[in-house]
């Protein structure tokens, strides 16, 4: 690489810019045609959710910063609010060209396959009376129109709400009208058709072509269907001060959200200037923020065509489900195998189902007095608020720190929060400014008048459902040590202070984000005296500038750092003499990357950690999280076997390049796709349970390294 090159680069990236390449390879998995073709849709309709999200959340708040002060200038990369989202309304529209053109493709692959989304020009005569009657007696009675005049304001139109517009010949001239839906149609219309066929068309195209029905009284020029997206970038403490419940406070704020301004549009296809400029000045839009798409507005309704063709396996992965725990025996109380061992889950390899056991034992056991946990994000029909409020109608003490501001899960939590109380368990929330994002549960058992305790700490969210589709692990230790820290976290927030003096745990904002760069320290110090530093994170994001600071450091000094970051990285790895020591890849595949994993040093000095929190500000200054060590060597060498499967990966893994971009790794190994050779390795442990606990009984455990067993496993394999 030339000098003027070198000069070029930036060891620093913009989280937003970052985030929507992780969009990017979140739509790689649509285009990838390993992938089975109807997965490959569904990618297409997580790209545009997870779009959806970020204009909300990112764009609504930099459209805020910018006209507070748009002087003000993103940490690392200097950019200022209007620049960042010139650069996101960019790239927004790059990104929108390459999603069209992918859908066109999977589309004519799937009518290929008998499964077609119609237009209205393309209906049969048996489909086009089907069609006309749906739209008659379902669609219409739903439609309201209007036209927008002094006397006839802009409607108001929902976030995430597909409408149409009219452009309208009256004898004044040109008109705008609208047409809204005042209820929830069916959007996916099945016809009729042949035999091994599922054809259907959305409501919208049948809405657009009829439009001019509910304007009878005027001409129409043209018309368009629109979509807009909503700010929700909404202070969530901005009304807890106030002399009123907490609880109430935040239903009031959800319900202001849902009216905050427009900050994107799309458009079914290009309009006349007229028309657009009557929208956009309706709407206080910008022509930066209006997007033009040639595939559907709205892509969840792929969702409704998955479940349609759910018998049609070829179009879809193979069917895997969770196993149990090798760790887990049958039969034996979930607090007495605790006792005895750590145990480690890998969801979702494994199955949660061991902590809703030990939920449910402990509900129903007269030794328990008492169970706390932290709540960020529950299920719908929880299985764990359902052990809670069992537990607390046979006597126990429950305390459940339910966080009402986990976005976009509010309403949720608000009604959890109302079963928890009615129960009789106890409900509290976090402190003001600071979320609860923390994964810790702690039971307290009297055992012949002697106390002992059962702790869990995990990666993500005590739901079952997710559980089931997000990698995440789960330690249930009885460390009397990891116990008393969680009984401090516990205090701390049933009284509205900070834990500061842990010992075992680290925990934010006080005691997590100082202990990681101290560890980090001690590595630059083994680097410098000769030996060998190492640091191993894998997370979901790394935006904290004085980690990412250190980190850089680390590389300076010689120690070797290997992250595995699912989404935005601040860090730009192997820029010369800055971060040529760093690695950053990122894993988009079947499953949902999200746990956690902080590993320091090697060998017999190697320190493992698991924990709710990335290395983002957010998690290490501004909410309450914990990390946890791992003390037993199987759970620790398990953790560690995990990363640097993950490491191995060539199949699922992007390397993030010098330049800030991520390409696909190139090598002539084996191919490696982390997350199927982890469930692989699940299915085989399984059967195997009896036989593994007496064989770790009787033989002393030898250490391989993870890339000499998957050796094995491609050998095996090779064998048949």
């Amino acid at each position: 690489m030339s000098a003027e090159k070198n000069k070029t680069l930036s060891v620093f990236d913009n989280r937003e810019l970052s985030w929507l390449k992780f969009n990017k390879r979140v739509l790689e998995e649509s285009a990838d045609k390993s992938v089975p073709l109807m997965e490959r849709l569904l990618f297409e309709s997580i790209y545009c959710s997870n779009l959806d999200e970020f204009y909300m959340v990112r764009v609504g708040s930099l459209i805020d910063q910018m006209m507070i002060n748009d002087k003000r200038r993103d940490g690392k990369t200097a950019l200022r609010p209007s620049q960042q989202l010139q650069k996101i309304y960019r790239k927004t529209r790059e990104l929108g060209e390459i999603k069209d053109e992918i859908f066109a493709e999977n589309e004519a692959a799937m009518a290929r396959e008998g499964v077609k989304r119609l237009t209205c020009s393309e209906l049969t005569p048996e489909q086009r009376s089907f069609a006309d009657r749906h739209f008659l007696y379902e669609i219409k009675p739903l439609l309201s129109a209007c036209i927008v005049d002094k006397r006839h304001p802009f409607p108001f139109i929902e976030g995430k709400e597909i409408f149409a517009a009219v452009n309208l010949d009256s004898e004044n001239g040109s008109l705008l009208g609208i047409i809204t839906c005042s209820g929830k149609p069916q959007r996916v219309i099945f016809l009729p058709a042949g035999a091994g066929k599922t054809e259907y068309i959305l409501a919208e195209e049948l809405i657009e072509e009829r439009a001019g029905e509910l304007f009878e009284a005027y001409s129409v020029r043209e018309k368009v269907t629109l979509r807009l997206t909503r700010s929700a970038d909404i202070n969530t403490d901005k009304l807890s001060d106030r002399e009123i419940d907490y609880r109430e406070c935040m239903t009031a704020l959800i319900g202001l959200r849902k009216k905050l301004a427009p900050v994107r549009m799309q458009l079914s296809h290009g309009v006349s200037e007229y028309f657009l400029d009557t929208l956009m000045e309706q709407l206080e839009l910008k022509r930066d923020q209006i997007f033009t798409e040639r595939s559907p507005l709205d892509m969840s309704y792929v969702s409704q065509v998955s479940d349609k063709i759910a018998e049609r396996r070829e179009l879809f992965y193979d069917e895997l489900s969770p196993r149990r725990s090798p760790a887990v025996k049958d039969g034996v109380p979930m607090r007495e195998q605790i006792a005895a061992k750590d145990i480690l889950l890998a969801f979702p390899y494994e199955t949660i189902e061991p902590f809703i056991r030990l939920l449910n034992e402990s509900a129903d056991d007269p030794r328990v007095t008492s169970i706390k946990i932290t709540l960020y994000r529950v299920a719908k029909n929880s299985q764990i608020i359902k052990a809670l409020c069992r537990a607390a109608e046979n006597g126990k003490k429950v305390t459940a720190c339910v966080e009402l501001r986990a976005k976009f899960d509010e309403e949720h939590n608000i009604a959890c929060s109302k079963l928890l109380e009615e129960a009789g368990c106890r409900v509290m929330y976090g402190p003001p400014g600071l979320k609860v994002h923390s994964k810790l549960c702690l039971i307290t058992a009297d055992e012949n008048g002697n106390t002992t305790h059962t702790t869990q700490i995990g990666t993500g969210n005590y739901n079952e459902k997710t559980a089931a589709i997000y990698t995440d692990l789960s330690l249930m230790t009885a460390d009397p040590d990891i116990a008393a820290d969680a009984e401090k976290v516990f205090h701390a927030l049933s009284t509205g202070t900070l834990p500061n003096d842990t010992a075992r745990l680290m925990v934010s904002p006080l005691c997590l984000q100082n202990r990681v760069l101290e560890m980090m320290d001690n590595e630059i110090a083994i680097a410098q005296t000769g030996g060998e530093g190492y640091i191993g994170a894998k997370m979901n994001s790394l935006t904290d500038k004085k980690i990412i600071n250190k980190l850089i450091e680390c590389s300076q000094a010689g120690v070797k750092v290997d992250l595995i970051i699912r989404g935005t990285s601040c860090l730009v790895a192997g820029v010369p003499r800055v971060s040529n020591n760093i690695r950053i890849i990122s894993i988009v595949g079947r499953y949902l990357e999200h746990a956690r994993i902080y590993i320091f040093g090697k060998d017999v000095r190697r320190k493992v950690y698991i924990s709710s929190a990335d290395f983002m500000t957010r998690n290490t200054c501004r909410r309450i999280e914990v990390a946890a060590p791992l003390l037993d060597e199987d759970a620790k060498e398990r953790a560690v076997s995990i990363f640097e499967t993950q490491l191995a990966d060539n199949v699922k893994a992007r390397e993030q390049q010098p330049n800030g971009e991520y390409m696909y790794i190139k090598t002539d190994l084996p191919r490696m796709d982390a997350q199927r050779f982890l469930y692989s390795q699940a299915y085989s442990a399984e059967p195997k349970q009896a036989e593994k606990a007496e064989q770790t009984k009787a033989e002393p455990k030898k250490k391989r390294s993870i890339f000499a067993r998957i050796a094995d496993f491609f050998r095996r394999k090779k064998r048949g």
